[in-house]
């Protein structure tokens, strides 16, 4: 399979787009949060899947809390994106950024531990997604 190709798309733009999941790159005191799944080996950023009913942001804070275990954060969105595999439609979700201020516990659901760490780690859940998506965030901090 060839690698997916990611897309970026202006909130304002991706009216028509069904988003299905948010991705949270987040920073405490500068340095980025990465997880670990409890199924996996590998560091993904923290996200998850648009429940029912739930706004992208409302998604966003539950996954950034559930994954990490932030307790004070402000979140903020950034932008749409979308990944597209051979052969699969292009699937959306929702960038967002998040400034933690307070870790708490990291509540026992599926993430075994975080990780702070001032460069991308190497082994990643989706090594030909996450980079990209960590470079719009910086470019979109840098603003």
């Amino acid at each position: 399979m060839s690698n997916p190709k990611v897309h970026f798309y202006d909130i304002e733009d991706a009216g028509d787009k069904r988003l299905t999941y948010v991705v949270i790159p987040a920073r405490h005191d500068g340095i980025w949060i990465f997880c670990r799944h409890k199924e996996r080996e590998t560091w993904e950023l923290p996200g998850g899947h648009i429940e029912a009913g739930e706004s992208p942001l409302d998604a966003a804070k539950r996954e950034l809390h559930e994954e990490t275990g932030a307790s004070d954060f402000a979140v903020e969105p950034v932008c749409v994106y979308g990944v597209k595999r051979d052969g699969e439609e292009e699937s959306f979700g929702m960038l967002l950024f998040a400034q933690v201020t307070r870790l708490g516990a990291l509540p026992d659901l599926e993430i075994e531990e975080i990780r702070m760490v001032k460069e991308v780690p190497e082994n990643l859940t989706y090594p030909d997604i996450i980079p990209h998506l960590l470079q719009h965030v910086r470019e979109h901090i840098s603003r």
